[in-house]
């Protein structure tokens, strides 16, 4: 079956799907005012699909039926294939201005990895092996919208036997094994076909309950989904554009006695594998060149937000603005260069995969975390009291309609369109929307200190220490023999 349209996306996910909102059960994702604008932001993703302009940057022939399939599926079997994925993995992070953190070709590419590196699962059982490049393909043909969570770390609460907190496995039977527990916090679940869940907080010797790797539909008896609220706005678009367009809300997943069937279980009761399944499958490089190609089309959102908003208020002649866009500029090349390096120094695996250079993904993702809320002061000063001066669409309607188009103009531009630009930079820099953007930047792979002290322990530093060693014994060669 050849790439989804959005229509067809969005009736996919009216399935019956146990998903909570606000102490209610929403009776369908795909029309409820909290849900409806991230499903229409991903339907419009598969769209493009199947545009004449975009399809052949998006979609390449499927290598079991010739009908065109998603790019972020593809295995790469050298550079030229990477360069190419970026470029689709560029069109999407485009579309939505960089805002949405797991949009469906984060986990495409995720699974791939772990089909392409299938082997170190089949280590612990050859079943599994076979399970994921079986479910994979099954994916990629359908065009699945996959979402993936990691088993999180264990909570020093109170917990019984009776009521498991962390997703474990509480019985085994020939037709698959059964878990309860809860995962947390899952970004696209309410609006994903399947949930993957998979690798995660480190496991102790005899936490094998724990060492799980599966996959589900959302629709699975027993699996609910506990979304918060929104923090995008459920208004004018013109208000707040882009809350209104690319929230997916977090939600918890809990895990009531579900069925996992075996043909779904890619990983179970192997601590050790557990622990370094998500590194040891070249996952986290591979969808770090999701994450830092979003997270350039991002940072190139700034840029043109801080030098819009710098022309339309006549300050962009001054020095210390300038300085300002600069670093913007340069965090911005930066990213690209790590993202260029990532790819360029990519190395195959055992199975011919060519995984991006993960020293270089890791420090374009540390440098954005480290980097993103300097950009985003950065707006904040040059917007400065202009973000509590602007005034709604309903006052460019109302009775004062005349004064605001009279008192709000920029430099050069009419009043509407430096209200519209404050507004758009206001959901980038200051409400709850934006809130929720700076912490996921910050958080998304996990506890910065950790993730930065372990790329460091993990770092070969050899060649460097070398160098030093041979600079503190050099003997310059114009010094006389003794």
């Amino acid at each position: 079956m050849p790439v989804r349209s959005g229509v067809q996306y969005l009736a996919g996910l009216r399935d019956g799907r146990d998903v909570w909102y606000g102490g209610e059960r929403v009776a369908d994702v795909t029309t409820h005012p909290a849900f409806a604008p991230g499903a229409q932001a991903i339907a419009q993703l598969y769209d493009m699909q199947q545009h004449p302009d975009y399809r052949d940057r998006l979609t390449y022939p499927s290598p079991q039926s010739g009908d065109p399939v998603g790019v972020s599926f593809r295995m790469p079997r050298g550079v030229a294939d990477l360069v190419q994925r970026r470029h689709m993995l560029e069109v999407w992070a485009e579309a939505s201005a960089g805002m949405l953190g797991q949009s469906p070709d984060y986990m495409n590419i995720g699974l791939m990895a772990l089909a392409a590196s299938r082997d170190v699962v089949a280590a612990a059982d050859p079943r599994f092996g076979i399970h994921v490049l079986r479910y994979y393909e099954i994916c990629r043909e359908r065009d699945v919208c996959l979402a993936h969570v990691p088993i999180p770390a264990l909570r020093p609460v109170a917990e019984t036997a009776q009521t498991p907190l962390r997703l474990g496995v509480v019985a085994s039977h020939p037709d698959g094994l059964y878990v309860s527990g809860a995962c947390w916090p899952v970004s696209l679940a309410p609006l994903a076909d399947e949930i993957v869940v998979g690798g995660g907080a480190a496991l102790q010797s005899g936490q094998g309950p724990h060492a799980l790797a599966f996959a589900l539909p959302v629709a699975t008896p027993g699996l609910s989904v506990v979304c918060r609220e929104t923090y995008g706005r459920m208004g004018s678009r013109f208000d707040h554009p882009l809350a209104t367009r690319f929230e997916t809300l977090d939600g918890m997943l809990l895990f009531d006695h579900v069925r996992v069937p075996w043909e779904r279980v890619f990983l179970s009761a192997h601590v050790e594998l557990h622990n370094h399944l998500l590194r040891n499958t070249g996952f986290l490089s591979q969808i770090g060149h999701q994450i830092l190609t979003r997270q350039v089309a991002k940072t190139t959102v700034v840029l043109g937000v801080a030098q819009l908003l710098s022309t339309t208020i006549g300050i962009s002649g001054f020095l210390h603005v300038q300085a300002k866009l600069g670093e913007i500029i340069t965090t911005l090349e930066a990213l690209r260069a790590c993202l260029r390096r990532a790819e360029v120094d990519a190395t195959p695996a055992p199975g011919g995969v060519y995984v991006p250079q993960g020293d270089a993904i890791q420090a374009g993702q540390r440098l954005f975390a480290t980097l993103h809320p300097r950009l985003i002061e950065i707006l904040q000063l040059l917007g400065a009291g202009g973000y509590m001066m602007t005034p709604s669409e309903a006052d460019m309607h109302g009775p004062m309609a005349q004064a605001v188009a009279t008192y709000y103009q920029g430099a050069g531009v009419a009043a509407r369109e430096r209200i519209q630009l404050f507004r758009l930079a206001w959901d980038v820099v200051g409400d709850s929307f934006a809130s929720r953007q700076q912490l996921n930047e910050r958080e998304f792979l996990g506890d910065p200190v950790h993730l930065m002290a372990a790329q460091y322990r993990e770092y070969d530093t050899s060649a460097a220490v070398s160098k030093v060693r041979a600079l503190l014994g050099h003997r310059d060669v114009r010094e006389p023999q003794t």
